[in-house]
């Protein structure tokens, strides 16, 4: 079977297949007015031909980048009369309270284009007041001649009973057959309605653009005669057809980082941690997840953007901490002489300084380069010349000159407060949640990753970074590790051991059956797939719940005492303490269903011996650490030539095609029997 994975970020290009038995891969930069040739240029790097692929899988920032630069569709809302206005509202609470500049979330929707409908259906499913179609009917006309792109419909108990979202959604698609047009029960089915609408928004805002990206990948495959079956990554770390991810663009917002941290678990599992941080630094972003077992965390709940002002979006998503620092961010001076890096990047065009397309804003990898961290001439692996004179330039006259700073100094304040940026990501998705970080190991990967990761490691006492096979587009090797993975939910509230059965056993079967029917028109065979249930409890009186493993309809409407066992554990775990004399309630049914990949052989490669190709003599320069005035004399090593069980100790630059990783003094870095680096950070007093 060939498979190959091809990720797409702001800045490159990455791929990563399994072809003829051997692992091939390319990089190359990112066309962001056309993203099909980055993946027509990867494939031919890559020497991939597209008639003998049996798959291809796909992750992309195209609808996370559709939010935040807020250039989606003209999109129109629907929603139950009265309720106009609680997409606008939001929440009450104040997450930055001493902000003085802080704002809401800005919807999506302008209030001009946000319409009522008469109809009501109560909290039980039950039709209060019936919908007038010929008002519907006159809604669709005005929406056309208004000329909105995409709708959201979203009423009010519609989780309970979609019947109304049906008929409406059945009205817009005939009178306007062009229009994208999102119904929220079809995104998911959970009470909250300003997220559940918030969601739907979502969707709708960014069908468009991601719809027509994606009928162009699909025309441009097809029509070099590939056969094979295109599966696209999702949030949840899973993957879903082409067709599915058409009706559901929102379930692909994380798609490409999610990926890498899908790969990182695996390795994670395959070294024995228990607990580890996945840190990912590529040109535009750096982002860390926490695995543990193997596993990243999943949450039922996720903001784009700001996570005070950014857009909710109610679905599952691996938990993910983002930062809006990677290679190509750009250094800026503020008015009080202030240095900042990012969160704006220079992407793929014009790039960084040292691209040498003109651009005079200077980004973390023109400091990277002046430091000496990086080799010019291997960028790449060779196939771009970075220019380092245009990097000191740009260095010099928008950092140094301003802030009356060398060029070496400014390049030095630039990377380190990239590195004390990007820390704040890992500290989020480890000391903010419990987690000791001296207790963890991290996983770095990314083409900047693993140029960056000791320094942060270090700076938050994180005594070992393991840098995997393939670093520079480890995202696109996690892809082809991914299972295929559908996620289901059902509102049902009552107290635990007071609910009744029928109704329970009930929903069990209508989220069966919506997995049957997902997993049969994606080809799905029954044989292999693994249907997993949950309950969201809480205790009377919370807001939030945790989700509980269910096994069947009978643990929630029978004897009860194994669940609340389960519950009182996890609840403990979570945060502390459980009060087991309080009553439970249910909010939520959820189904997990996965079905596991029919090919292990990425996941068989990343733990293979190691056997050292492409032998290159051992080299040496000069490379800043801490002092720019003082450099100190680094070994460079190739590390495709770099046998298993080797050892070395910093200073030293370990160079590959995609990535370079800089060791600091007194690190130590050994090669495992599989080919992965294990560097033991040096403790200083």
């Amino acid at each position: 079977m060939n498979i190959v994975g091809i990720d797409i970020g702001g800045t490159f290009t990455d791929l990563v297949g399994c072809v003829d038995g051997r692992i091939v891969t390319s990089k190359t930069s990112t066309t962001p007015a056309d993203p099909t040739l980055g993946v027509a240029t990867s494939l031919a790097l890559a020497a991939c031909h597209l008639p003998s692929l049996s798959e291809v899988l796909h992750g992309s920032t195209i609808a996370i980048n559709t939010v935040l630069e807020r250039k989606g569709a003209v999109t129109g809302l629907i929603t139950t009369k009265g309720f106009r206005d609680v997409y606008a509202i939001g929440r009450g609470n104040r997450i930055e309270a001493f902000n003085l500049w802080f704002h809401r979330p800005k919807p999506l929707v302008e209030r001009r284009h946000t319409f009522e409908v008469h109809e009501r259906i109560n909290a039980n499913g039950d039709v209060m007041t019936a919908i007038d179609t010929a008002e519907v009917e006159r809604l669709a006309l005005e929406l056309k001649e208004a000329g909105v792109e995409a709708v959201a419909v979203c009423f009010l108990h519609s989780y309970a009973n979609p019947d109304h979202e049906k008929i409406v959604g059945d009205i817009l698609r005939r009178v306007n057959p062009t229009l994208f047009v999102t119904l929220s029960h079809e995104i998911l089915r959970e009470f909250r309605e300003y997220e559940r609408t918030s969601t739907t928004a979502l969707n709708a805002f960014v069908g468009p653009r991601v719809r027509n990206y994606l009928n162009t990948l699909e025309t441009y495959l097809r029509g070099e005669s590939f056969g094979g079956k295109v599966h696209i990554m999702r949030s949840n770390g899973g993957v879903m057809s082409l067709d599915q991810a058409r009706v559901q663009p929102v379930s692909m917002m994380e798609s490409g980082p999610v990926a890498g941290m899908i790969g990182a678990g695996r390795l994670a599992a395959h070294l024995g941690l228990e607990q580890c941080i996945g840190f990912d630094m590529g040109g535009t972003t750096a982002k860390s997840s926490l695995i543990t077992r193997g596993q990243p965390a999943i949450e039922d709940g996720y903001v784009i953007g700001d996570h005070a002002s950014g857009q909710p979006m109610q679905l599952p998503v691996v938990d993910i901490v983002e930062v809006g620092n990677g290679g190509g961010s750009i250094a800026w001076v503020d008015l009080s002489g202030g240095l900042h890096v990012g969160p704006k990047s220079a992407g793929a065009d014009p790039g960084p300084a040292c691209y040498g397309k003109g651009s005079m804003d200077p980004v973390v990898t023109d400091a990277d380069l002046m430091l000496g961290r990086i080799n010019g001439g291997r960028f790449l692996d060779g196939a771009m010349q970075l220019d380092i004179a245009a990097a000191g330039r740009a260095l010099d006259e928008k950092v140094g000159k301003p802030l009356g700073l060398s060029t070496m100094e400014a390049a030095l304040g630039v990377a380190t407060i990239a590195d004390n940026n990007m820390s704040l990501s890992v500290r989020a998705v480890s000391v903010n949640k419990g987690v000791d970080p001296r207790e963890t190991s991290m996983i770095a990967f990314g083409g900047a990753g693993p140029l960056h990761a000791i320094a942060i490691a270090r700076e938050i006492f994180i005594p070992q970074v393991i840098i995997p096979k393939l670093p520079g587009t480890f995202s696109a090797l996690g892809m082809l590790m991914a299972s295929w993975r559908q996620d289901f939910v059902r509102t049902l509230v009552g107290r635990l051991g007071g609910l009744d059965k029928s109704i329970v056993e009930r929903v069990f079967n209508e989220l069966a059956a919506d997995g049957k029917a997902q997993m049969q028109r994606d080809g799905v065979s029954g044989d292999v797939a693994d249907f997993r249930f949950y309950a969201d409890l809480r205790y009377v009186g919370q807001e939030h719940a945790l989700s509980i493993r269910i096994e069947n309809a009978d643990l929630l409407s029978g004897d009860t005492s194994l669940v609340r066992g389960r519950f009182h554990e996890e609840h403990d775990q979570r945060y502390g303490q459980a009060a087991v004399e309080e009553q439970l309630e249910i909010v939520n049914l959820r189904l997990v269903l996965t079905a596991p990949r029919a090919d292990t052989l990425a996941e068989q490669w990343l733990t293979e011996p190691w056997t050292p190709t492409d032998d290159k003599p051992e080299t040496a320069r000069d490379v800043v650490y801490d002092d720019p005035k003082n450099p100190l004399r680094a070994r460079v090593l190739w590390r495709p030539s770099m046998p298993a069980g080797m050892s070395i100790t910093g200073p030293a630059v370990i160079e590959e095609p995609n990535s370079t990783i800089l060791i600091h003094p007194g690190d130590k870095v050994t090669v495992t029997e599989a080919g992965h680096l294990i560097v033991d950070i040096a403790r200083k007093d």
